[in-house]
Order: C-alpha cells, then sequence, then structure tokens
C-alpha cells in the first residue's frame, strides 16, 4: 500500500509540475482586496499576502521543484559517472588524483558550499541548478568508482581487451550498463535531496526570485503571517514533505529490490 502511495505521490508531483506551463500570469497578479483569504469555493488553497491564489502559487512551485531536481539529478549524474568510471577503471595516478578531488569536495558541507556558490553567482534557477550540481557530482562518482573496481577484473571486460575494443568503448558497453541499478537507486535519493535544497537556498533568498514562485519562498514569507493565515505554510510545507518522503520511500524500495541479500531472506 505505501508502496502505490508513494508512486501516486510523485505522479501528482509531476501533473502539477505539467499543468504549470498552462498558468497564465494570473498566479502573479495582485488583489490587495483579497489579500490573506483563508481557503474558499474562489480559491482552494486560500490567497496569499498579495492577494495571489496560493493553489496556483503551488503549482507553480512544483514545476520549479521538478525542473531543478532533475536537472540537477541528470547533470550530476552524468558528471560523476564519467569520472568515476574512468578513475575506478584507469587506476594508478589518475584514481589516487580524483580520488583526493573527491576527497576535498566531501571536506566541505554540501549545503553550505551550495549556498557560498548561489551567493556569488546571484539568485536565479541556472544558478541554483550549477550550485547543487558542482555539490552534486561527488556522491556519483564515488558510487560509480566503486562499482567499477568491482567489475574492472572480470572475465568479459579481459576478453574486450584482448579483443583490442577501444577503452571508451569498454566503458560505454561493458561496465556502465552493469552499474546502471545502483546509479539510479542514488539518484533517487539525488532528486529528494535537490528539492531541499533548492527550498532550502530559496527560503534564504539565494534561489528563485519573485514573482517566480517556490515553495522555500512561499514557505519563507508565509512564516510572516502565521497565526493569521496559516494556510501560507501549510500548503508548499506539506507538498515539500510529502514530495520528499514519496522519493525516499522510493529510493529505499529500489534499494531493497537489488540488495540480493534482502531477498533471499524473504524468500525463507
Amino acid at each position: 500500500m505505501l508502496k502505490y502511495l508513494s508512486y501516486s505521490i510523485v505522479i501528482i508531483w509531476a501533473l502539477m509540475a505539467f499543468a504549470g506551463f498552462f498558468i497564465d500570469e494570473s498566479a502573479n497578479e495582485v488583489f490587495l482586496n483579497s489579500f490573506l483569504t483563508p481557503p474558499s469555493s474562489d480559491a482552494i488553497l486560500g490567497r496569499d499576502e498579495l492577494g495571489r491564489p496560493v493553489l496556483e502559487r503551488v503549482i507553480l512551485g512544483a514545476q520549479t521543484s521538478l525542473l531543478v531536481a532533475l536537472g540537477v539529478v541528470f547533470f550530476s549524474a552524468i558528471i560523476g559517472t564519467t569520472i568515476g568510471v574512468y578513475s575506478g577503471y584507469m587506476g594508478g595516478w589518475t584514481d589516487r588524483v580524483i580520488t583526493k578531488i573527491i576527497d576535498v569536495f566531501l571536506a566541505f558541507p554540501g549545503l553550505l558550499l551550495a549556498i557560498a556558490l548561489a551567493a556569488i553567482l546571484g539568485p536565479g534557477i541556472e544558478n541554483v541548478v550549477f550550485a547543487l550540481v558542482v555539490v552534486g557530482w561527488v556522491g556519483y562518482a564515488r558510487l560509480a568508482r566503486a562499482q567499477t573496481l568491482s567489475l574492472r577484473h572480470r572475465e568479459h571486460i579481459f576478453a574486450a581487451r584482448a579483443l583490442g575494443v577501444a577503452t571508451p568503448l569498454i566503458l560505454f558497453r561493458h561496465v556502465l550498463p552493469l552499474i546502471l541499478a545502483p546509479l539510479g537507486v542514488e539518484a533517487t535519493f539525488g532528486i529528494a535531496g535537490a528539492v531541499i535544497s533548492e527550498a532550502g537556498l530559496s527560503f534564504l533568498g539565494l534561489g528563485v526570485q519573485p514573482p517566480e514562485a517556490s515553495w522555500g519562498s512561499m514557505i519563507k514569507e508565509g512564516t510572516r503571517y502565521l497565526l493569521v493565515a496559516p494556510h501560507l505554510v501549510l500548503a508548499p510545507g506539506i507538498g515539500l514533505m510529502l514530495v520528499v518522503l514519496a522519493v525516499n520511500l522510493i529510493g529505499d524500495q529500489w534499494r531493497d529490490h537489488l540488495d540480493v541479500r534482502s531477498r533471499s531472506n524473504n524468500r525463507k
């Protein structure tokens, strides 16, 4: 039951993000005579401090979080996987140098480094994605390197070398397909982390800027009216919590499914 609920929440999140493309400028129109209006038939989730409909802005915030999460995971996975696979396969001084670089990035707290980069680059969705990619590629690189180290001495790799297959082709055909499953699990947790990080940066004023909507900026604006209009915080806050929880649960389910030991224990 929990499995299907998690997938349902992610599907709803994706549908909300898609619906955001059809929302016009009415989501940003100011109606001062309707500010802080509670939920009603006219506005299902009420209106904010400028009279804007909260429901439409929550949908736009879902679109922002999904676009940022997909962008961060896509570029982080490509960069990190490429570096990690190459490092693990080549070994020697190449692997040692790349490992030291990874350790340097791991020495800094990820979110603090992203905050520093976002502050230097300036606010904006593109800069948020760039800052989170600079932080996020390390996890994929470590995982890809570890998986490649366990694969590079397999018989099919030796056979490909003996046949004179080029190194890039070996990595693409014989190594990468075997490590896609654990990288996919890592990507699910990366999506959840990117959603939280984007909301955190927007909450600090370093992410998406008004009038663009973000769950983090909506929570920030709503905290000033928490006692008189709690719906301003509850709507984006519950959406953020449900999405992150659902994605993490899906990641846990995929990890358990790929774990041979857990599957064998379940059969017993």
